[in-house]
């Protein structure tokens, strides 16, 4: 089974600029209103017809294989991270938060005990 997370946004083109153009995520389907993103095995779309608010509560979770790149993420979204990226003993990830155009959560991350 396969899956999508659909969001509301305001701003499409601000939107897929971000993820396509600054995060470098695929632009799977595109159906005007609605965009697709693929990044790894991970589905996400942004659409404007939906008559809901943009949630800001959610985190949309990013996983790599390496410290690598997340420390690559890091670089590209340094802007809007809330600190640099650590180790989260607790969970052990090494991790960080940012935000996009439109203050959604993106928390980017590896798992620290090689399980990707």
């Amino acid at each position: 089974m396969n899956g999508i997370v659909f969001m509301k946004t305001h701003d499409l083109e601000t939107v897929d600029d971000f993820y396509r153009n600054k995060l470098g995520f695929v632009l799977w389907l595109d159906q005007g209103a609605c965009k697709i993103y693929k990044a790894g095995e991970f589905l996400f779309g942004f659409c404007q017809h939906l008559q809901t608010e943009i949630d800001r509560n959610t985190i949309l979770t990013f996983f790599f294989e390496d410290r690598k790149e997340v420390d690559t993420f890091y670089g590209m979204m340094k802007a809007t991270a809330e600190s640099p990226p650590k180790l989260n003993h607790k969970f052990q990830i090494y991790n960080f938060f940012a935000k996009d155009p439109e203050g959604r959560k993106l928390e980017f991350q590896t798992f620290e005990n090689g399980e990707v």
